[in-house]
């Protein structure tokens, strides 16, 4: 019998072949997601989607010609409900903030483990935002700092006093653990918060969670 599950269709651009392939065969194995493209600069990304209408857009920072910042931009205006993920070296801190301002939904270190990579698919597939496992307190600032938020919509969420409370922890570095001790609550009911703080943030983790509070005012370094 045919699966009727339909797989997230991706298109990578990079301008390093070996890159490329090395992704695709990554993948490969992997049926809830299919590499249907390549491009190797912003140019050719823009055709390619257009072409092809992916689901998700992974894409380099820097790349020849047209780099992947203004690739962003012409996708995110021309093919709203294409999502992208920003693929960075480490040292690209205010590249990444560029392609956030950009419209990117995410971001990605290049040697990020196959499992990341999959699930940064398939949070930004679902329309929430993915930051890396790896993100810096410094990139966090960062982008918390820049001056346009791309967090931002006509209706922000509205968070509860304890809500307010356990973001406020959670921007602090505290653990559920913690939080649990300081607001004397149990654990359980720390994860149910944290988890519907995350829904109403559009956020996946953590990190993206300091970053929404900073950027929106909810919380001052």
């Amino acid at each position: 019998m045919k699966s009727l599950y339909v797989p997230i269709r991706i298109v990578l651009a990079d301008d390093h072949e070996i890159f490329r392939d090395g992704f695709a065969g990554l993948l490969k194995k992997q049926n809830e997601i299919q590499l249907i493209g390549e491009a190797s600069d912003g140019t050719e990304l823009i055709a390619v989607t257009e072409k092809l209408r992916p689901d998700v857009v992974l894409t380099d920072i820097r790349m020849p010609g047209m780099d992947g910042i203004e690739a962003t931009k012409i996708l995110t205006q021309r093919f709203p409900q294409i999502f992208v993920i920003a693929l960075s070296m480490f040292n690209d801190d205010n590249l990444v903030i560029d392609m956030m301002e950009a419209g990117a939904k995410g971001y990605l270190l290049k040697n990020a483990h196959k499992s990341e990579i999959i699930e940064a698919i398939k949070t930004v597939h679902k329309h929430e935002m993915y930051y890396c496992k790896q993100t810096s307190n410094k990139l966090i600032q960062l982008l918390a700092k820049s001056n346009t938020g791309f967090h931002k919509e006509s209706l922000r969420p509205k968070f509860s006093k304890k809500e307010m409370e356990v973001i406020s922890l959670i921007c602090q570095e505290f653990s559920n653990s913690e939080i649990s001790t300081q607001l004397c609550l149990s654990i359980r009911t720390i994860e149910g918060y944290r988890k519907k703080i995350q829904e109403k943030m559009m956020v996946k983790n953590t990190a993206g969670i300091v970053v929404y509070a900073i950027r929106n005012g909810l919380f001052k370094i």
